[in-house]
């Protein structure tokens, strides 16, 4: 089911292929929004503050594997443009064995370091031990994590977008009816939570390498598979470390500041935890989209049409600008309602804290759009360390910007939440800036 993005109508291209990865990672969101959702009702604030922060450090640590495996993609789709089977069938293994052992090492670190990355966290003794219990369960399943991402990557670099979609909707499925038994029925706390994810990632990750062994006979690994040309191997480790340190640089400064946001206990925390996923559902489909249009740029580029990237450019900035436009009046109206979703009507104060954290975020949704595009531009045209410059930039003026204005008194956490968007358009400003002295590109 492989798709040759170099042809074809450039529009209906990229959204026939976005569709199916913004679908998926939607549902892949469904993971831990089905456990907030469930904690948040039935558990209490204290276990959704708990949930909540545990999310963002569980997405700092997996953003290094989602990273690698995204480097890693970027190559292959660039030789796939090139239709240079042998050296993408190198690039495969060569990147798979790398990343599976930087995942061992990630697991046995975190899993012995616990308690002191929890106490670095500033996180609060009344929710301590249930974050620490759900954090241990999941990073049994880091592995998984792995498994699935780069087999996505992988069938994504050669145009399939479709299969990956299908084992998410599983899981998907497998997690919300594993969190209602685990949690409603069975009473097994933020433990059975944790189980749910990790049973359901599992079985996403099984059957998405199940499929690619099966369907794919052409990708099996041969003996001459396992050497590399010492150029295709720096390019792997180039492009792949540029992916994990962009994206783990971002869910990085998101940790200073879920680390931040700590400090002002734990009714902002539980409003923190709930707004930011639906601030991430919300965007969600436009950083997907990113990632589908650098595997347009990159097949693109490696195929040598450079006027179908320049068309892909235009195209793509109109639909992210419709879409986040769209979304943003969406989430700014429906803030107070959908906040309610995670947390009793009679929460006041944490709906009042997320609904503003929502509306401010909400309201600079095409900033994030376009970031997310010049990422996947810079990626493409196998300029990585481009998109990590910007998100250090981004990520950067952020995190200065909410630890200088949070602790001023009649600021407070509204200096957090300001501080997202700035880094957001300051680091566009950039990217374009960069784009157009480029004679090659323009916007």
């Amino acid at each position: 089911m492989k798709k040759d993005l170099t042809q074809g109508n450039i529009t209906k291209t990229m959204l026939m292929f976005a569709c199916p990865m913004i679908l998926g990672n939607l549902l892949q969101q469904c993971y831990n929004i089905a456990d907030t959702l469930i904690v948040g009702r039935f558990l209490g604030p204290a276990a959704l503050a708990g949930v909540g922060s545990a999310y963002t450090f569980m997405t700092f640590l997996t953003s290094i594997i989602i990273g690698l495996c995204m480097g890693s993609g970027t190559v292959i789709s660039v030789w796939f443009g090139k239709k240079d089977m042998q050296k993408m069938k190198n690039s495969i293994v060569i990147s798979f064995l790398c990343i599976a052992a930087i995942t061992a090492v990630i697991n046995l670190f975190v899993l012995g370091a616990m308690d002191f990355i929890l106490k670095a966290l500033h996180v609060p003794d009344e929710i301590y031990f249930l974050m620490r219990d759900y954090l241990w369960i999941i990073f049994f399943g880091i592995f998984f994590v792995f498994l699935y991402n780069y087999f996505a990557f992988l069938l994504r670099a050669l145009g399939n977008s479709i299969v990956p979609l299908y084992f998410l909707g599983l899981a998907s499925v497998i997690n919300i009816v594993l969190d209602i038994l685990f949690v409603v029925v069975l009473k097994f706390g933020i433990k059975g939570a944790a189980w749910a994810t990790v049973i359901a990632q599992g079985v996403c990750a099984v059957g998405i390498v199940t499929y690619v062994w099966q369907k794919e006979p052409g990708l099996h690994p041969k003996r001459e598979d396992l050497t590399t040309s010492k150029q295709n191997l720096l390019e792997i480790l180039e492009n792949s470390a540029a992916a994990c340190v962009q994206q783990s640089v971002m869910n990085f400064g998101i940790l200073m500041i879920q680390g931040l946001v700590n400090s002002f206990g734990t009714t902002v925390m539980a409003a923190f935890a709930a707004a930011v996923k639906i601030d991430s559902f919300a965007y969600m489909p436009a950083q997907e989209f990113g990632n589908a249009f650098s595997l347009f740029i990159s097949q693109n580029f490696g195929g040598g049409k450079r006027e179908r990237v320049q068309e892909g450019i235009k195209q793509a900035i109109k639909i992210a600008f419709c879409f986040c436009i769209t979304i943003s009046i969406c989430i700014f109206i429906l803030a107070p309602y959908l906040m309610e979703i995670f947390v009793e009507h009679q929460e006041t104060e944490i709906i009042r804290t997320g609904v503003d954290y929502l509306r401010i975020e909400g309201s600079f949704y095409c900033g994030i759009g376009v970031l997310f595009l010049l990422y996947g531009f810079y990626r493409g045209i196998e300029k990585p360390y481009m998109s990590l410059i910007l998100t250090i930039l981004s990520l950067g003026t952020r995190v200065v910007l909410a630890y200088l204005l949070a602790p001023v008194p009649f600021i407070g956490v509204w200096g957090i939440w300001w501080a997202i968007p700035v880094g957001w358009l300051l680091a566009d400003l950039v990217g374009i800036i960069c784009i157009k002295g480029n004679s090659s590109y323009s916007i």
